[in-house]
């Protein structure tokens, strides 16, 4: 972060950490691998002003680098985890994990579980995109880049506003956290690809 964009911080504003600054981001960064090649979708963007309140289903995005989507709880600094600091710009999850669910695979409850995209409590539900790849990655949707910081596991808290046991079938597929490097709008049926 430029000297400037520290100077004009308000006292509300979040502190994030960097994706790239992050322990994990910062060591994905400076090692080669992962998925080439692909090219997704996303599908769904969802906001909620607060922690614990619905999350609200938008046709379009503003996205601020540094901050988060425009109208967010993390853009706001109001999400439950807010008071403590990380890369929570942006959260993102596979449409593909979500099909899971519901095939109940793998078979680590009763049976299916129906997560529809409104309710895993993620900013932006993707198809297509190994979000795994893309900790410490530079990658676009629509107009707006990205920065994959750490993968998001899944929380008691998640499972407790559901009512419905998905911890332990979203571990290791429950979504990236990931900063944003240059703003934009972003919008549903925009195509995402991998920058670096």
């Amino acid at each position: 972060m430029s000297t400037l964009d520290t100077q004009t911080r308000t006292a509300a504003t979040p502190e994030h950490i960097a994706a790239f600054d992050h322990p994990v981001g910062k060591i994905a960064r400076e090692t080669p691998g992962g998925a080439l090649g692909w090219r997704g979708t996303l599908l769904h963007i969802h906001i909620a002003p607060a922690a614990s309140f619905e999350m609200e289903e938008l046709t379009e995005a503003q996205c601020v680098a540094g901050r988060g989507i425009v109208g967010d709880r993390y853009y706001e600094g109001t999400g439950s985890y807010s008071k403590r600091p990380d890369v929570r710009e942006v959260t993102l999850i596979e449409q593909e994990a979500l099909d899971a669910l519901a095939r109940n695979d793998p078979p680590l409850q009763e049976g299916p579980i129906t997560l529809l995209p409104v309710d895993h409590r993620r900013n932006l539900t993707v198809k297509g995109v190994p979000l795994n790849h893309l900790v410490g990655r530079r990658f676009r949707v629509g107009e707006v880049v990205f920065r994959g910081g750490r993968l998001n596991f899944p929380c008691k808290y998640l499972e407790e506003l559901l009512g419905l046991p998905v911890f332990l079938p979203l571990y290791n597929r429950s979504g990236l956290n990931a900063g944003i490097e240059s703003g934009g709008v972003i919008r549903p049926g925009d195509t995402i690809e991998l920058l670096d």
